[in-house]
């Protein structure tokens, strides 16, 4: 279950809200225009490719692309690999999303397979957003934020752009990330 969590920026220790009722979660985001919705999962090869991911979820993507008219979607997926150089590379991913920023460009994101957690800064508080499969959140344009996959990312998630150049942050060089419990903290906690 996808589960909010809700702090003062100034205070990680002390939550101040913590639900798992999707609809108060949609409730609480939607205040800040930030939309939250939950899919019906589909089912996916073991290792779907993102031609794949796409078809199974056309429906649910058509009506995105139409209502919010981004122009290039894909398919992104993490899974833990025996492979030597997985541990070092999945730390660079994570370490290249755990700063808040902030994008010209909404940021649409469903997750088809897994977890990870959207944290946005908003009006002295911290929003949490433990996304899992079945998940689509849509953070607005210029909201200042942060994204953290845990130190072994395993997930599959649809990202939907409004321009081909994708994914284009801008970085505060704040502290705030680290001071907050991270992804494997959360899912740990519930």
């Amino acid at each position: 279950m996808t589960l909010l969590t809700v702090w003062d920026d100034t205070d990680p220790a002390r939550a101040e809200l913590r639900t798992e009722d999707a609809a108060e979660i949609g409730a609480v985001l939607g205040e800040f225009g930030v939309r939250f919705e939950r899919w019906e999962l589909r089912e996916l090869p073991e290792d779907a490719t993102s031609e794949e991911v796409l078809a199974a979820y056309r429906a649910e993507v058509d009506r995105v692309i139409s209502s919010e008219g981004y122009i290039k979607v894909d398919a992104i997926a993490m899974k833990p690999s025996a492979d030597p150089e997985w541990p070092a590379r999945a730390e660079a991913a994570r370490e290249k999303f755990r700063s808040e920023h902030t994008h010209d460009d909404d940021e649409d994101r469903f997750f088809a397979r897994g977890a990870g957690v959207f944290y946005l800064h908003l009006r002295g508080k911290v929003y949490a957003v433990l996304c899992e499969a079945g998940d689509l959140l849509s953070v607005p344009a210029r909201t200042t934020h942060w994204f953290d996959m845990g130190t072994s990312p395993d997930f599959v998630s649809i990202r939907f752009f409004h321009d081909d150049d994708g994914w284009i942050g801008e970085f505060l060089g704040t502290d705030t990330a680290e001071r907050f419990p991270g992804f494997d903290e959360l899912m740990a906690s519930r």
